[in-house]
């Protein structure tokens, strides 16, 4: 009864582990490094799908936002607008939540920061109340005082945009870009269920041109 009521609320496997052990039952679903031998599969797909996005980055990240996986063009791209800005950001793994937020991280240099910036945000909430992460709901606590006010409210006028891309300007460079997210739609395995592929799209002609080149 529990496998069948969290599987028709499409509970994550985390939380139904959780279930299961609240219950008194033991918990079901392993939840493997991506080392594990028997993540090849898993591993090999993500990698792939990576590499086969270039010359536009793309990223691996679990439910908390911290980087799994990068390819080289998100890498370059990053390195590009903050020297060291990984090590800035302090100790522990590197999370897309600290590179977007924290103040020494990606911050100075999104032009669109009064659209982008909420958006992002409250997708991070949205998140954290659905998938129940105490380090996600963690991070935002230790973000949230580093935010104007106007980051932590969602302007309206979002709501109208298909698709607001977010504008990175540094000297005489402008990327422009869109995401799209992909998940494993089969997963059994806890770790497989929470790791989410992003990949940047350009949103202007600009921005595939300079990626090409």
């Amino acid at each position: 009864m529990i496998l069948q009521l969290s599987e028709t609320l499409a509970v994550p496997l985390r939380e139904r582990n959780g279930w299961l052990v609240a219950a008194g039952f033991a918990p079901l679903f392993q939840a493997r490094p991506l080392d594990d031998p028997q993540m090849n599969q898993v591993l090999g797909a993500v990698r792939m799908m990576l590499s086969n996005h270039e010359p536009y980055p793309a990223v691996a990240i679990d439910r908390a936002w911290n980087l799994r996986l990068s390819n080289g063009p998100f890498d370059r791209l990053v390195e590009s607008l903050g020297e060291n800005i990984w090590a800035r950001l302090g100790t522990g793994p590197r999370n897309m939540m600290r590179l977007f937020f924290h103040p020494e991280g990606l911050r100075p240099w999104v032009a669109n920061w009064e659209m982008a910036g909420p958006l992002v945000w409250h997708r991070a909430c949205r998140e954290s109340e659905s998938n129940g992460s105490q380090e996600m709901k963690v991070l935002l606590e230790e973000l949230s005082p580093y935010q104007e006010a106007g980051t932590l409210s969602l302007p309206e006028e979002a709501a109208l945009l298909p698709v607001l891309p977010l504008i990175l300007e540094k000297g005489n460079r402008r990327f422009s870009f869109f995401t799209v997210i992909a998940t494993f739609g089969t997963a059994q395995d806890v770790t497989t269920d929470e790791l989410r592929i992003e990949s940047l799209f350009p949103a202007d002609d600009a921005t595939e041109r300079l990626f090409q080149a």
